[in-house]
């Protein structure tokens, strides 16, 4: 297919483009990210201590290829693909909890780190951005967001500020803080690579969609320098990147899949690649780390630049009998219930999108001889969708401080109000921040609007004040495990960094959730067999309890969680009874890993029981996900906090 010339109209606020030159550069899209997905993924965190030594060969990928005759889809790809079912369902503009009520049908499994924890997190009933919120995922300074949302730009020709928030809006799905950074940069790029071909120019102009202080932007900066100090040999400057972010990178944020370290090496990629995407295929799998995400992002990227015709044809025809670039056959074999497609009719659907995009942002479409005409407004910005963000319940303790905020970063500067219901008394609503302290207990249910200044919605919430916390009075910790058996969890590929981990079981009443230190693993014994586990307190006299809420710490992909978890409580015989109680929110429908909530509090809520010794038992899950890299795992639960409330 021949590379189209790009013929544009630009004029101060205004660019214009072609439907044919539209679609040939959506096209250099989805096809250049396939191809660079396919390629890469052979070498997928294979080079990390040092770079990759070609020639590259793609084997397995040929194999899969054959066994589906066309393009299979893989996390770098079908995401996206879920995001154009989703705004063809819900329009272009969908919200959060929509995309949340995607996520939960379509991925059920093969998803992993920050998009793992996202999804559990929706499941246990948060949307986004919570769910990449850094109190709640641990995983929010990963690769993932990287990944997944290039449609949201490519559907944006030529509206680099609206690109970059969406692409900011989109990666807080799953990510945080800098994280979100490399999302922002490659989403300009694409936007920008419409009407820019220059990869340095692109670069330079992205990096100015970040805070000054931004710590990728500074990465931008050091690896423009490196490549302009040795612009023939990438060796030096991944060396210097890779001290950098991975060797010498913070514990806790230390990764191979690490955010900021995989956007570096998309940017030396191409700036090593000079445009030539055979060249700069090579480049990113010899870089290393998470290698296929940067080789689907840059190819994609440098398909939007020089159209499909410039993807090599012997990547997206590697087979006689295919005439069209991977047979015309995108397969699914990665998402629950999301159809095969047609490779052209994907394109053609995406095209439909970025029409309605450039329209609604203040453009518009002329026709002249059967061809139709985009006028782009290049100054478009994005606004997100006006909702009610969900993030944990407020945990509202009788005569304890409470300081609470409803909002998100897309609606904090909207107007609040208290529109329904009383809130305890004590307790203030200013804003979308609830603080204050209350001496009352029990269920409280209250309306809060929330208004842009044109449109107001309103939500219904239940606020519940729990009684005196008592288990900082506890005699004893009870736990059938009281310290970590480190050298054997060190055994296993953790993704976890060592700092979240407690010392010992005393942190499970210290009144800390989350963060570093605040984990106690109950792992204990080398053996992979189930067992059961059990948390809780001994008082020297007896109390009258009438909730408990238990917290997960942070979870391996391997282990941490309960298959079932029950409540028990000592009666005077000294023998342990059940307790029937109700639990919010709902325990997971199933011990998959795949939904499984990192720091998810749940709240028992009983009949008053008066007792000396209460309990939070059940068995362990030994997850086989990571069998082959963890061996004989050890069963074991992540806790940080354990509280049983009095009854009033």
């Amino acid at each position: 297919m021949a590379v189209l010339l790009l013929a544009v109209s630009c004029s101060g606020k205004y660019k214009e483009i072609s439907r044919t030159q539209l679609k040939d550069k959506i096209a250099g899209a989805w096809i250049g990210q396939m191809v660079g997905n396919i390629y890469g993924l052979e070498y997928e965190n294979k080079f990390v201590d040092e770079p990759g030594e070609g020639p590259f060969v793609w084997n397995k990928a040929l194999r899969k290829m054959t066994e589906v005759d066309g393009a299979f889809s893989d996390d770098d790809t079908d995401v996206e693909y879920l995001y154009l079912l989703m705004m063809e369902k819900y329009g272009i503009d969908p919200t959060y909890a929509q995309v949340k009520e995607g996520w939960m049908y379509h991925i059920r499994d093969r998803v992993w780190l920050a998009n793992r924890a996202a999804l559990g997190l929706m499941h246990h009933g948060l949307t986004p951005p919570f769910t990449g919120d850094k109190r709640y995922n641990p995983h929010w300074f990963q690769i993932d967001p990287q990944l997944i949302n290039e449609i949201w730009a490519y559907t944006a020709p030529g509206m680099p500020a609206y690109s970059a928030g969406i692409s900011d809006w989109a990666a807080r799905i799953t990510s945080d803080d800098w994280a979100t950074s490399p999302t922002v940069v490659y989403g300009v790029m694409y936007s920008e690579a419409f009407f820019e071909k220059d990869i340095p120019t692109l670069i330079c102009h992205a990096k100015e969609y970040l805070p000054k202080n931004d710590r990728f932007r500074g990465i931008i900066d050091e690896c423009i320098e490196l490549h302009r100090q040795n612009p023939r040999d990438w060796k030096p400057a991944r060396k210097v990147i890779a001290e950098e972010l991975y060797f010498n990178e913070p514990d806790a944020t230390k990764a191979i899949w690490n955010a900021d370290l995989n956007g570096a090496m998309g940017i030396l990629s191409l700036l090593y690649g000079e445009g030539d995407i055979e060249k700069t295929l090579n480049i990113g799998c010899a870089l290393g780390f998470d290698c296929d995400n940067q080789t689907a992002t840059i190819c994609g990227l440098l398909g939007v630049i020089n159209g499909v015709g410039s993807v090599p044809l012997e990547r997206s025809m590697p087979f006689e009998h295919w005439t069209k670039p991977f047979n015309d056959r995108y397969i699914n074999v990665t998402r629950y219930d999301m159809p095969d497609a047609s490779i052209e009719d994907l394109i053609e659907r995406t095209v439909d999108l970025a029409e309605k995009i450039i329209i609604a942002r203040g453009g518009s479409v002329r026709e002249e001889n059967g061809e139709k005409y985009y006028r782009i407004n290049t100054k478009a910005v994005f606004h997100a969708p006006l909702e009610f963000c969900i993030g944990p319940q407020p945990r509202i303790i009788r005569g304890e401080a409470v300081d609470y905020d409803f909002a998100c970063v897309t609606n904090r500067d909207y107007r609040w109000s208290l529109t329904g219901g009383s809130l305890p008394e004590g307790l203030k609503l200013e804003g979308s921040r609830l603080h204050g302290t209350t001496d009352q207990v029990g269920d409280f249910a209250i309306t809060l609007s929330l208004s842009d200044g044109k449109t107001t919605i309103i939500k219904d919430f239940n606020l519940i004040v729990r009684g005196r916390n008592l288990a900082p009075e506890a005699a004893e910790i009870l736990a059938l495990s009281r310290t970590t058996d480190n050298a054997t969890l060190d055994s296993c590929w953790t993704t976890i960094g060592k700092s979240y981990r407690a010392k010992g079981v005393e942190v499970i009443n210290d009144g800390i959730l989350e963060g570093p230190g605040a984990s106690f693993y109950s792992l204990s014994e080398k053996s992979n067999a189930p067992k059961q586990d059990y948390f809780g307190y001994r008082w020297d006299k007896s109390v009258t309890v009438n909730m408990a809420a238990f917290h997960y710490g942070t979870l391996e992909e391997f282990g941490g969680w309960y298959s079932d978890m029950h409540l028990e409580y000592m009666d005077e015989a000294g023998a342990w009874q059940p307790i029937e109680a109700s639990i919010s929110p709902a325990l997971p429908e199933s011990d998959a890993v795949f939904i499984q909530p990192h720091n998810g509090e749940f709240l028992f809520r009983f009949e008053p029981v008066t007792t000396t010794a209460m309990r939070i038992t059940g068995n362990d899950k030994v997850e086989v996900h990571w069998n082959k890299y963890t061996k004989n795992v050890t069963s074991f639960i992540s806790i940080t906090e354990l509280q049983f409330y009095e009854a009033q």
